[in-house]
């Protein structure tokens, strides 16, 4: 066997062994936990009861461990699953758009409930306080939820634009309580006058008696938009990202288990979506000057 020969075989044995221990070693390496967290819309303890049945069942789905653990603001949530420090985030429409700009893209949304594809904000304020209408919050104290909120600022913030109230202009002042449960705390405690925020948290509230309507109540709703979604990084494998997928649009209202990680989740049931749905909040933001 001339030396040419030889060395040819010497060189794509070393090319197979090569092969195999990167397989070994992509192998040894496989995603054994799926890292899960959302935004924080209400308190860490809430998050923890709304999500960790989710949790063990997405377990059960795919077959490997998945962890929740809840982060403190808004853009930590964005931050983490940009930097792919985490794999799954339940992000609203706002954040959804935040985070796919600072990934250049690289953000896919995977499903949404039912309720996003018509999410509506409401404008609460204590009923003897004069507020009937967006006009009545003109030198008022008010309150939105986190800055990145969909439901707790943006889209109130459009809606009020659409008005011609300039919230930084029209307002005595302008506060950002955090999270949903804050700012329905901020109005029945009196620190101000009126506020927005999701209307499935409003809704919670209302139906576990946690909020007196006789006192504090709605006066105004906004149009419907799309809003919260599950999103993954572009870079998650393409059959785990089907699995998820899959996992979360099986959840069966008629399944007893299921039906109460949708009522945690406040769903009826999980749908598709796409990017596109959420074009026309990022003109919003645009409009708003919060891009």
């Amino acid at each position: 066997m001339s030396t040419s020969i030889l060395s040819k075989i010497q060189t794509a044995a070393l090319m197979g062994l090569l092969a195999l221990s990167a397989a070994f070693s992509s192998a040894a390496q496989a995603q054994t936990t799926l890292r899960l967290t959302t935004i924080p819309e209400e308190a860490a303890t809430e998050q923890v009861r709304k999500f960790t049945p989710l949790a063990n069942y997405l377990e059960k789905q795919l077959g490997m461990k998945v962890q929740f653990t809840p982060v403190t603001d808004y853009p930590a949530a964005v931050e983490s699953l940009v930097n792919k420090k985490v794999d799954v985030v339940w992000l609203g429409g706002f954040t959804f758009v935040q985070a796919n700009i600072r990934s250049g893209g690289k953000i896919v949304p995977l499903a949404q409930r039912e309720e996003d594809t018509k999410f509506q904000s409401v404008f609460i304020a204590k009923t003897n306080s004069g507020i009937k209408s967006l006009a009545d919050m003109r030198g008022k104290q008010v309150s939105f939820g986190s800055q990145s909120s969909t439901s707790g600022h943006l889209m109130p913030r459009s809606f009020l634009l659409q008005a011609s109230i300039d919230p930084e202009k029209d307002f005595k002042r302008i506060a950002y309580s955090g999270a949903h449960d804050a700012t329905i705390a901020s109005v029945v405690s009196g620190k101000v006058d009126a506020a927005a925020l999701d209307i499935t948290v409003w809704k919670k509230f209302v139906t576990e008696n946690k909020v007196n309507t006789q006192d504090v109540n709605v006066f105004f709703t906004t149009a419907p938009y799309f809003n919260y979604n599950w999103s993954v990084h572009a870079d998650m494998p393409a059959d785990l990202r089907e699995k998820l997928k899959a996992a979360l649009l099986a959840l069966n209202p008629a399944n007893p288990e299921h039906a109460e990680i949708l009522k945690l989740n406040r769903a009826t049931r999980y749908v598709p979506t796409t990017p596109e749905n959420y074009k026309g909040l990022e003109s919003a933001a645009r409009s708003a000057g919060l891009l």
